[in-house]
This record gives structure tokens, sequence and C-alpha cells, in this order.
């Protein structure tokens, strides 16, 4: 849906579909018809659209058009396999997969500018632009990484790490004004992690030194910030040559969230950024799960589907000792009673 107007993009997929799964169909709600068709060869992994541009992901490739009732084709973009359909679109940024597996295609949509981010070694798994266009974060298919990096210099502002085991990510979500990321995973555990206040220069001008640093502790002061709350192993993380998993920074906060019996089976696609339904024109659709959404900078929904298909809000309060928690304020089952 284009923010709050009238057109929605729609693929075909299901059992019996509407539309076939190679093509996009826009739809203007208000008139009550089909405004644009764009039709493809391949079947159709993903579209993602602004008041200015049309995304259409396909498995190889990514193709942008200009919004218009005759759609224009500005460019077309090779990428590595894409079964999930990864792309992020911000009023400026284009985010997808690099023709190389782990790294990140970033396209500046007014100049057609390209870099390439080598985000992880493994395939990625999700990826999200933070609201502001500033900030994007990945995870591979290992996940055990949360990777952030600004997107004005393509530096790799904050890495974080949910756990030492692999995980399926189900979804990254960067709150409204870019202080935390909320992840969630096929663990049932939604994760909360502080992210590092960059201001604009900060983010265009850091330097060497400041990356090879902590990321945590650069603040938009340019200040140290406290960073011993997200040190999960304390003082063994500062003995020399330990594993780095002793060091690395935790979430300061988590809370299980319900998964329900139906897990994902087989390649999966995410959401806005990373959820687990199959892909269009198949029948072995596995229920969506971990879907995050803030509603405000310290609350958050997590909406699961399925047959025990609810949602799940969640609040991120301190205590008076100053720890900062995260904690299930209600739920409720939204195709049957609570």
């Amino acid at each position: 849906m284009v923010g709050r107007t009238n057109y929605i993009a729609l693929v075909g997929g299901g059992e019996q579909p509407k539309f076939p799964p190679n093509k996009v169909i826009v739809w203007d709600d208000s008139k009550q018809k089909v405004a644009i068709t764009l039709e493809f060869i391949t079947p159709v992994q993903r579209v993602r659209i602004s008041r200015s541009h049309i995304v259409v992901v396909l498995r190889h490739s990514v193709s942008v058009h200009r919004f218009a009732t005759a759609p224009e084709k500005i460019s077309t973009f090779k990428t590595s396999e894409n079964p999930l359909g990864l792309c992020c679109l911000g009023n400026q940024t284009l985010a997808f997969p690099g023709r190389t597996s782990g790294q990140v295609q970033l396209v500046q949509l007014a100049r057609g500018e390209v870099s390439i981010i080598p985000a992880h070694s493994a395939p990625l798994r999700a990826m999200e632009l933070s609201s502001d266009g500033g900030l994007l974060a990945t995870a591979s298919e290992t996940g055990t990484l949360i990777r952030v990096y600004s997107v004005s210099n393509c530096a790799c502002v904050a890495e974080l790490r949910r756990g030492v085991d692999q995980a399926i990510i189900f979804d990254l979500a960067i709150s409204p004004s870019n202080t935390f990321i909320a992840v969630t995973s096929d663990k049932s555990t939604l994760h909360i992690f502080d992210l590092p206040r960059l201001s604009r220069e900060n983010a265009s001008d850091t330097s060497n030194h400041d990356r090879q640093r902590s990321p945590s502790k650069v603040a938009s002061s340019g200040n140290v910030v406290d960073e011993e709350a997200s040190r999960k192993w304390g003082i063994l993380g500062k003995i020399p040559l330990m594993p780095r998993v002793f060091s690395d920074n935790y979430s300061f906060a988590s809370a299980p969230f319900e998964i329900g019996d139906e897990r994902p089976v087989g390649p999966v696609r995410p959401s806005s950024s990373s959820s687990n339904a199959s892909l269009a024109g198949t029948s072995s659709a596995a229920p969506s799960k971990g879907m995050i959404g803030w509603t405000s900078e310290k609350s958050l929904i997590v909406i699961g589907a399925g047959r025990d298909a609810r949602w799940e809000r969640f609040i991120v309060g301190e205590a008076p000792d100053g720890r900062r928690y995260c904690v299930r304020d209600g739920w409720r089952k939204y195709l049957g009673g609570r």
C-alpha cells in the first residue's frame, strides 16, 4: 500500500489465486478498479511501492519502474538467488541482495548510484531500512548476528549478537527514532537492542578508528556511552584473547512471544523485511510468525498468523534500579475469541 493512499499492490498466490503469480496489479480502491498492470516471465516474489516508484522483486533480479498510469521501466538489477523476495524501499534509497550471496546492493534512486555492502558471508535472511532511510539492518541465514549500516557511507555502525546457536530470523524492525531494533526468530524470543545515536555528520564522517571500536560506544554527541548493559558475560568480555562471543553486544531485554506449532518449512520469505510466508503461487504456505510493528518509541506489536493467529503487545520500560526490560502488555486472537 502507498502510505495512506488508495493504491494497493497485489500479486496472485495460494491454491486458487484471483491474479496470476507473474503479474503485479496496482488496485485503485477509491475507483474500485485496476489502475496498473505489470507482467513478468517468472513469478513475482515481492512488490514495493512508493509515491514515485514501483519495485518488483523476481528470484534473480529487481525491476524498478516509475509510478505512473503508464509505468516507465527505469532499470533492472541482477541479484543472487532471492527466494525470500528481500527488498527495502525508502523515499530515496532502495536496498536488495547483491549479485554475490550475503552482499547488499544500495541504490540512491535520484542519482542512480549503486553501492555494495559485504554484509554477511552466508545468504541474507532479512533486511530493514529505518523510517528516515538513514540506517540499514541485515541478518543472514545463520541468524546469530545483526549488522547495522549507515546508508550515507555504508559503514557498519553496530554489530549485535542475537545468540550463539543458529536460528531463523523472522523479522527486524527499527524503532521510529532509531533508538532500538527489535528482532524475532524461531526461538520464540523477541530481542530488543540499543542502536548507536549517530548524527548525520557522524554517520557521514565516521573514521576507520571509530568503525573498529565497539559500535555501541558511539553516541550522537561523539561521546562514549556505557555499554555494560549489553555485555552478557560481564568481566569475561574484558579478558584478552577470549572468544568474541564473550565481548559481543547482546540485547538489553528479551521476552517470549507465541509461535504456535505451525513452523515454517523450506524456503520462506519475509514481510517488510522478514516474515515466513512461503513463495507466491505455492500451495504449501507456512503462516507468518513474529512480524514486528513499532507503535511508539517504547511499545511494539508482534503478529502471527495461522490457526492460532494473534497479536501481542510489548512494552519496553525501565525498573527503579535502572535495569531495562521488555514485557508483554496484552494480546488477542484476531481470528477468534481471546
